[in-house]
């Protein structure tokens, strides 16, 4: 057959670019290394409660045309994310807020909490912070630091804060009210039911092949599609005796990975997930989510998946997260954008220019972090341009 484009990757940018497409007209085939849909907002029925395989996600935003668009494809419910941060014995509310500030300092008043927190930020000014350590004493003082910031940001980039380049943290939200919302945006829930459903929906009439890379597809199926795709991994070009045709391809994989790591590899923090099946406790830890800060915890939080839903199922499901450094071959969760990484990047951009017909999108493809509701965005402005 001859199709508009071949869509590599079946998560939120691949499934929202390919529904539109569908709607123009356009014929797309998709296709995913994994063996489910959904990248990495999968989630699954156990016990009857919807686990986030990947990690919690939470969908949020200000932007009432992207909230309209994904309830087209699910009912949302009104969940407001309020983590809890265990230290020692110690329990906190985030994001930091008065809450925060109370239980740790024993006051009750904003007036009480700013002076403190700016004595302390006095006592450890730096004029210009050469690392992160310096960069978050200067903004909220060394309880705050050592107690919530300090192991926790540890953990997740597996060095030691001092290593840190200081503008990792320009900022840390202090908020001088009783609110343990941590988002701020408009809009906030998680779909009843899960977010495959989703991608189902927007998926539906567009054929999608799972349990295949991009070069498995193509050498395997003789493909025609344009750039890279068409040449095997001794670089010489595949011959084809026919096989489907693509006019164009979207690539939401890692986008050195696309160009066979020739400049060199993008730094990536990878995640390893510990699921725990509860038949016997029907509330294991009472919020959604718990963050670990000391770093001798190995895990950096736990998430008991059935309040996302507000305790729906019987027993529970509880995941660990713990970070983990990434070599090929892991999952790859957060690009690591320092210097080093985003010049690298900006290289393989002059590269992604040389690519006629080939669409470059999502977190991995264009190397940065995403918020469900920009992944949206994105793909819809993607869409814009190619109609």
């Amino acid at each position: 057959m001859n199709y508009d484009y071949l869509i590599v990757g079946a998560g939120l940018f691949g499934a929202t670019f390919a529904h539109e497409m569908k709607k123009a007209g356009k014929k797309c085939l998709c296709i995913d290394k994994r063996e489910r849909l959904g990248g990495n907002i999968y989630t699954r029925e156990q016990r009857g409660i919807q686990v986030h395989q990947y990690g919690a996600h939470i969908f949020h935003t200000s932007d009432e045309t992207i909230w309209k668009y994904v309830n087209q494809f699910a009912e949302f419910n009104h969940f407001v994310n309020s983590p809890l941060a265990v230290y020692g014995d110690e329990l906190y509310n985030l994001p930091f807020n008065m809450n925060t500030f109370s239980k740790m300092w024993g006051i009750r008043t904003p007036e009480q909490a700013k002076a403190i927190i700016e004595n302390q930020k006095k006592e450890c000014k730096f004029e210009n912070p050469s690392n992160l350590e310096e960069q978050a004493l200067s903004l909220v003082g060394r309880d705050v630091y050592e107690k919530l910031v300090k192991g926790y940001t540890e953990k997740q980039w597996g060095r030691d804060c001092r290593e840190l380049p200081a503008f990792i943290i320009k900022r840390l939200p202090v908020r001088f009210t009783y609110d343990n919302n941590y988002f701020t945006d408009k809009y906030q829930g998680i779909p009843v039911g899960g977010y495959t459903q989703i991608i189902e929906k927007l998926l539906e009439g567009t054929p999608v092949r799972l349990g295949v890379s991009y070069r498995e597809f193509v050498r395997s199926t003789g493909a025609r599609v344009p750039g890279r795709g068409a040449v095997n991994c001794s670089g010489e070009l595949e011959s084809f005796d026919g096989g489907d045709s693509f006019k164009k391809v979207l690539y939401t994989g890692m986008i050195d990975e696309y160009f066979d790591y020739e400049l060199g590899e993008l730094q990536y923090r990878s995640l390893r997930f510990e699921e725990e099946d509860l038949p016997e406790s029907e509330n294991y830890q009472g919020n959604a989510v718990v963050n670990y800060t000391e770093r001798e915890v190995p895990y950096t939080r736990i998430i008991e998946h059935k309040h996302f839903e507000f305790g729906t199922g019987e027993g529970t499901v509880i995941t660990r997260e713990y970070p983990a450094e990434w070599k090929r071959g892991d999952e790859p969760y957060y690009p690591i954008n320092d210097e080093r990484n985003n010049k690298l990047f900006a290289s393989y951009q002059e590269l992604a220019k040389e690519e006629k017909n080939v669409l470059f999108g999502g977190r991995l493809g264009q190397y940065r972090y995403y918020d469900m509701d920009k992944v949206i965005a994105a793909a819809l402005e993607m869409v814009k341009a190619e109609i």
